[in-house]
């Protein structure tokens, strides 16, 4: 006996379809996470939140970066230089995406 498909219960295609394949690495998704409640926030305050190194998270945000979901703005407070991440309307929207699909795979919760 096999299970229904997605075609004869007459559902949608498997919410797994909606991931994002870039936030599947924990990481990423952590950094997105953090983005995601706040309007900006400095480069090492997402650094110390997710518990990285600074070359792990430069590396991270430049794909990020890439995809257009973070913004990086460097500038200066007093003589110090300092960057700030933001996350981009496209990378909320792919963000709230992902959440949606993980919820629809986990199912209600019991």
């Amino acid at each position: 006996m096999r299970p229904e498909s997605s075609a004869d219960t007459g559902q949608g295609p498997h919410p797994r379809h909606a991931l994002a394949p870039l936030l599947a690495s924990a990481v990423r998704l952590s950094i997105v996470a953090a983005l995601a409640a706040v309007e900006k926030a400095e480069f090492a305050y997402v650094r110390d939140l997710v518990e990285i190194t600074d070359s792990a998270l430069s590396k991270q945000v430049s794909r990020l970066e890439e995809a257009g979901w973070v913004a990086v703005e460097k500038g200066q407070v007093g003589r110090r230089p300092r960057t700030w991440l933001r996350l981009t309307e496209d990378g909320a929207a792919m963000y709230r995406r992902h959440l949606a699909a993980l919820t629809a795979i986990a199912g209600p919760l019991r």
